[in-house]
């Protein structure tokens, strides 16, 4: 027995229940008292007791148990529950006893052991003669399950982010076992103490879980290591394990600076500084940053993750304001509490950035010059002396005060009498540190000392010389002696002459600068003369000395100017302009012309004007109209003399509501998808204030939509243009002087859709029809309608027999008097020149009525009359639309109500089948006239089917020469009717010179053509074709299977035969070949021989065949399925049909077997549906020309467009096969009625061979 949560253990601890310990101590107690003197009792009769096991489970056991008394029933209890004395126990398929029962040894052995085999054991021997009842101690099975999984919390396999020094909870349970298996927590290979574990009754009795808590603390080592819960049993070899990943977080350790140098902080200004910064430890790796008094100056830094190492490195120039400022790098993480920090103070030394002389230094002689030396921020200060030349200067005054950065400013105060020779020296004052010994910082400037200047004069044209404006004058002003150099100004009537300021401004003067030849001085001024130069005066000055010249200068009028007297115009107003030349040298001539054309002018007197030159006024008056806006009014001044005019003009401001130009376009042409620009030719002033577009009555919004837009000059931009955009667009033109409106059309151009197409289009032979074919296209063009007929061959593409008709947006294919060879696929197609052209598919329909094959003279098919029979009776006939087969039997309505009737019909398009099928064909009740009737709503067609007895084959039709040799020639022919017998064929030939017969069997039997060979060159012979069956051959009266060849001489091309059989015989020797005559000789005896034998052989042969045809009938051998043509078709599963359909062509006919009949269109069952897929079926043969209706619909239509015009059954014309769900085989409906028919006696004969009862 177990115990259920007494103890369970645990690393380092064991949980109890107090309070059951007592009575499971007197429970074990109690029952191991029991069990001693059971064991006392029962042993005497024992050789072996079994023993208390405990196993994993999945091995296997075996109990022992011994008896003394061999003979004697035992039997083992399972709790109590008896097995039974069987070895092999029933119900326990793992159970078994082992041993000798000889020997007395009865051993339970339990294989693959499971927890259901967890129980009390015990060996019982029954009473016998050899000894009494036995029962041996009851004993124990323990079944140890070990735990399959540990379920760990988190998720074991997963990465679990902790921080460190925080405590977290972590959770393993065990899969059920037995017993409770023990959990262990180990923390980076450490066991874990602090563990609480509890156990729980699993999913099953006897199975235990252990749930297991621990209270985890990861340090920094702890990152990267595992946790592991570790689950341990006596069932298990090995403990089992589930971990996860400890990713444990924790801050970096303090920053650390290299500081280059001894002298940690001091530095030079201008120094470059690279100061690393590194924080080793930390998860996540240390941020770092760099400050400068408090403010941050770098946040880039790289870690090194293999070592754990953050770095960051701070480049820096140190400058003077650095000076006192405090670097600091700081280094922290997300679980970082505080920021730790590593800081330094900057000690920066820097010398002074400039030294600056104050004073003047230029001076008249013999007078003193006081002068200041100062030098900028220094650390440490700087002294300070004088240089003039190569001589040092005594210091009059120094001072020293703060400056910037913590540094000093030093000025010296020099004054000093000054000479002419030193005029030109330098003076320089230097500055000097000890702390800068490499280092000097100087400020010079030159001494300028001041004496007087001399003589003045002007060297340019002579006077009273008539200068034209433009013309280039060079004046050149000269002075001598002079310190410093005389500065040579030149005025203008009083002015002083400068140069333009503005780089813009043309440069008509330009002033030259002094230069110097010796003593002597000179300054050139040249300029441009102009209208101002008239009889102006140029004055050169040098100190108290001048020089003059006056010019004498020509000039064309320097301004012409219109004055009008209105300024606003609208049409009809009256202007009145006149023209003022302000001045010229000498008088102009005025006159006016408006855009080429003269007009005549009123002048004014002369009068004075500047620049010492005449002024001219001449007046016009204009009536205006809106044509005149922006016309120019020109006035011109012409100087005869200078031979040159000046011109000026007014342009006319016409005030007037907008006109429409006429060039503005009324049509544009877009095509739809495509963009369209409806411009705008509009005139007026002022400019229109908006454009407004309406289409339709609604207004386009002026900020443009999802489709348009309106452009600046009006005009409207429309795109992803739609024919619903088609029509007329008003455009509203205002300005401040009146409004225009305009009317402008769109015309959108759209490829052709296809809108009506009736599809099927149906039509009766011989009647007349149009196939409509409607579009909605722009533009719509005369001949934008096409008709192409669809078909696999080219010849069904012709359309001469049709007529193509266009008008407006309907398109018409007349058909008249319609064929059968008309029927099939059309595709209308409508181009309009915008891509893409639509296309239409449609199906022409022919209707006609039924057209049932007829074969001549009659169908035979054959069936024994045995009542144990089927046969199958095929009726195939055309016609549109689908046709309804009726059947009689000698002219009677056939009751196909009767069991023993079944009809199947196909459709497939305009062909129809229609397969009767009668079982248990009987002599006297189905040897009839058959007739299948096949009838439209267009008219109606029969054919007759005999079903008849088996009998011998009829001749084979046909047999023609396909092909010949000298040695050999090659035949072809058409099967008769088989008898509904498999049939085979012989050849019988002779060379008619040589007397005797040949004889060839074909194989395989059902081969129609075969290569006769081993003919002699140049020989005639005779060919006779046989079929026969087990019944007989076809005999040797009909023409049709016999015929006469002459084989080719050996220098003759062979080839086709000629069908011209030969009549002379053709020349060759005369003997006779040895081989043909002993042929004929053997053939001789054979049949003299037969002669006396062919009654008893012949009696024999009918009782043979009628055992065979028995059996074959009983037990449905593989020659049924050779006999019964319909059995290997698709169409048809029905093993017990057996019969031959005879078919016929127009020309002659033929007899094909069944067996090859597989139907080429897709069948549309109307009664059952088959679940077998069929093949092709040929239709060659056929009397009527082959419809196009399944080629239609096989090669042209799409999948999905449409179905078979009139199959009352929906087929996938890509699936071949039946609906399977739909499928009742028929095949067993009369098998039973076959089977419990008593076999034939051997010695009778056949029922069907008893005589003809047709």
């Amino acid at each position: 027995m177990g115990i259920v949560g007494a103890t369970v253990r645990g690393p380092g601890m064991a949980l109890r229940t107090p309070d059951k310990i007592p009575l499971l101590l007197m429970g074990l107690l109690t029952t191991g008292l029991a069990q001693s003197l059971i064991a006392a009792s029962a042993s005497r009769g024992f050789l072996t007791l079994p023993e208390n096991l405990t196993i994993v489970e999945g091995a296997s056991v075996k109990l022992q148990c011994g008896v003394s008394a061999p003979g004697s029933v035992v039997q083992w209890a399972k709790d109590g529950l008896l097995l039974g004395p069987d070895p092999r126990i029933p119900g326990f398929p793992r159970y078994r006893l082992e041993g000798d029962p000889a020997r007395g040894e009865f051993h339970l052995h339990i294989e693959a052991c499971e927890l259901s085999d967890d129980a009390e054991y015990e060996c019982q021997v029954g009473r016998s003669e050899m000894g009494p009842e036995l029962v041996s101690p009851r004993v124990f099975l323990s079944i140890l399950v070990p735990p399959k999984v540990l379920q760990l919390t988190p998720e074991a396999g997963s990465t679990v982010t902790w921080v460190a020094g925080q405590e977290y909870v972590v959770s393993c349970v065990s899969g059920d076992a037995k017993p409770a298996p023990d959990i262990t927590f180990l923390q980076s290979g450490r066991t874990i103490s602090d563990i609480s574990a509890n156990v729980n009754e699993g999913s099953q009795e006897k199975l235990f879980t252990t749930e297991a808590t621990a209270r985890v603390t990861p340090q920094s080592l702890d990152n990267g290591q595992l946790l592991v819960c570790e689950g341990s049993s006596p069932a298990l070899d090995t403990p089992i394990k589930a971990s996860v990943t400890m990713n444990v977080l924790f801050p970096p350790g303090p920053p650390v600076i290299e500081w280059p140098g001894l002298d940690e902080g001091h530095v030079r200004a201008g120094q470059s500084l690279e100061l690393p910064c590194t924080a080793r430890g930390g998860n996540p790796p240390a941020t770092l940053q760099w400050l400068k008094n408090g403010q941050p100056m770098s946040t880039a830094w790289g870690t090194e993750h293999a070592q754990a190492v953050a770095r960051s490195v701070l480049v820096m120039t140190a400058r003077p304001e650095d000076h006192g400022a405090r670097l600091s790098c700081e280094a922290h993480n997300s679980v970082s509490t505080v920021t730790q920090e590593r800081s330094i103070l900057l000690q920066v030394a820097f010398p002074p950035s400039a030294i600056t002389i104050l004073g003047s230094a230029s001076q008249s002689e013999n007078k003193n010059m006081t002068l200041s030396c100062i030098t900028k921020s220094s650390r440490p200060r700087v002294l300070l002396r004088w240089w003039l030349g190569w001589r040092q200067l005594l210091t009059t005054e120094e001072t020293v005060t703060d400056g910037l950065h913590g540094g000093h400013i030093s000025m010296s105060n020099l004054t000093f009498l000054v000479r002419r020779e030193d005029n030109g020296l330098t003076l320089t004052c230097e500055a000097f540190s000890e702390a800068f010994a490499k280092e000097t910082f100087k400020k010079s400037l030159t001494l300028n000392v001041k004496y007087p200047a001399q003589k003045l004069w002007i060297e340019g044209p002579p006077e009273g010389q008539r200068l034209r404006a433009g013309t280039r004058v060079r004046l050149v002003c000269l002075a001598i002696g002079g310190n410093p150099d005389p500065s040579l100004t030149w005025y203008k009537d009083l002015r002083t002459v400068t140069e333009p300021r503005q780089p813009q401004e043309p440069r008509r003067v330009q002033l030259g600068s002094l230069e110097k030849s010796g003593s002597t001085f000179s300054r050139e001024l040249v300029l441009i003369t102009d209208p101002s130069d008239n009889l102006a005066k140029f004055t050169c000055k040098a100190g108290q000395l001048s020089a003059s010249k006056q010019l004498v200068v020509q000039f064309p009028p320097t301004n012409v100017t219109i004055l009008s007297n209105a300024s606003a115009l609208r049409p009809g107003d009256a202007l009145n302009l006149t023209c003022v030349s302000i001045s010229s040298n000498p008088p102009v001539n005025l006159s006016w012309d408006k855009e080429g054309q003269r007009l005549e002018g009123v002048a004014a007197p002369p009068r004075s004007a500047p620049f010492k030159g005449s002024a001219a006024a001449r007046s016009v008056l204009l009536r205006v109209s809106s044509r005149d806006h922006g016309h120019r009014v020109t006035c011109r001044a012409h100087s005869a003399e200078l031979r040159e005019t000046v011109s000026a003009f007014y342009r006319l401001n016409v005030l007037y509501r907008p006109e429409f130009l006429g060039e503005q376009v009324l049509v544009v042409t877009a095509v739809e998808q495509g963009e369209a620009l409806l411009p705008v030719s509009v005139s007026a002033n002022p400019a229109p204030e908006a454009f407004n577009w309406t289409f339709r009555g609604y207004r386009l919004s002026p900020a443009g939509g999802p489709r348009h837009r309106i452009l600046s000059g009006g005009a409207l931009h429309l795109w992803n243009v739609t024919r619903a955009d088609d029509g007329l667009y008003q455009l509203h033109c205002q300005n401040s002087e009146g409004t225009a409106e305009a009317l402008v059309r769109l015309d959108v151009h759209y490829a052709p859709t296809i809108r009506t197409l009736q599809d099927p289009t149906e039509v009766n032979v011989g009647g007349s029809v149009d196939i409509v074919c409607t579009a909605d296209a722009n533009p719509i063009l005369p001949g934008m309608f096409k008709w192409e007929r669809l078909g696999e061959e080219e010849e069904d593409w012709s359309l001469d027999d049709m007529e193509q008709l266009s008008k407006g947006s309907t398109g018409r294919l007349q058909i008249r008097h319609a064929k059968l060879t008309q029927a099939g696929a059309y595709q209308c197609i409508v181009d309009n020149g915008v891509a893409p052209a639509a296309r239409g598919l449609v199906r022409l329909v022919v209707r006609f009525a039924p057209q049932v094959e007829h074969p001549t003279p009659l169908t035979k098919v054959a069936a024994a009359g045995d009542s144990t029979s089927s046969a199958t009776l095929h009726c195939r006939a055309r016609g549109v639309p689908n046709i309804i087969f009726t059947w009689t039997k000698n002219g009677v309505p056939l009751d196909l109500q009767d069991a023993r009737y079944m009809e199947h019909t196909y459709h497939q398009g305009g062909v129809h089948s229609s397969l009767l099928t009668i079982a248990n064909v009987s002599a006297a009740q189905d040897y009839a006239l058959f007739t299948c009737t096949a009838t439209n709503p267009l008219g109606s067609d029969h054919t007759n089917i005999q079903l008849v007895s088996i009998s011998r084959p009829d001749p084979p039709l046909g047999l023609k020469v396909v092909s010949m040799t000298p040695h050999s020639v090659g035949l072809e022919w058409k099967p008769g009717f088989d008898g509904g017998l498999p049939q085979k064929f012989h050849i019988r030939y002779e060379a008619l010179e040589t007397p005797g017969f040949l004889y060839m069997d074909i194989l395989p039997p059902q081969a129609t053509t075969f290569t006769l060979t081993g003919l002699q060159p140049s020989t005639r012979y005779r060919i006779w074709l046989l079929a026969s069956n087990a019944l007989g051959d076809s005999g040797l009266a009909d023409k049709g299977t016999q015929l006469t060849i002459t084989t080719p001489g050996l220098d003759q091309p062979s080839g086709e035969p000629d069908y011209q059989l030969p009549t002379e015989q053709p020349a060759g020797p005369s003997g006779l070949p040895l081989l043909p005559v002993l042929f004929a000789v053997g053939g001789l005896l054979l049949l003299s021989n037969a002669s006396c034998v062919g009654g008893f052989l012949w009696r024999r042969r009918l009782k043979r065949l009628a055992e065979g045809i028995s059996e074959k009938t009983e037990a449905g051998s593989e020659e049924d399925r050779v006999r019964n043509e319909y059995e290997e078709s698709r169409w048809t599963g029905d093993r017990d049909t057996r019969s031959s359909v005879v078919s016929t062509t127009e020309v002659e006919p033929y007899y094909h077997s069944m067996r090859d009949f597989s139907p080429q269109v897709l069948p549309t069952l109307e009664e059952v549906s088959y679940p077998r897929a069929f093949v092709g079926l040929e239709d060659e043969a056929m009397a009527f020309p082959g419809h196009l209706y399944d080629e239609v619909e096989r090669m042209y239509a799409p999948s999905g467009a449409w179905g078979p015009l009139y199959d009352e059954v929906p087929m996938d014309p890509c699936d071949v096969r039946w609906p399977e769900d739909e499928y009742e085989d028929p095949r067993g409906i009369y098998d039973q009625v076959a089977g419990d028919l008593d076999t034939m006696e051997p010695d009778s004969l056949p029922f069907e061979l008893r005589g003809d009862l047709v």
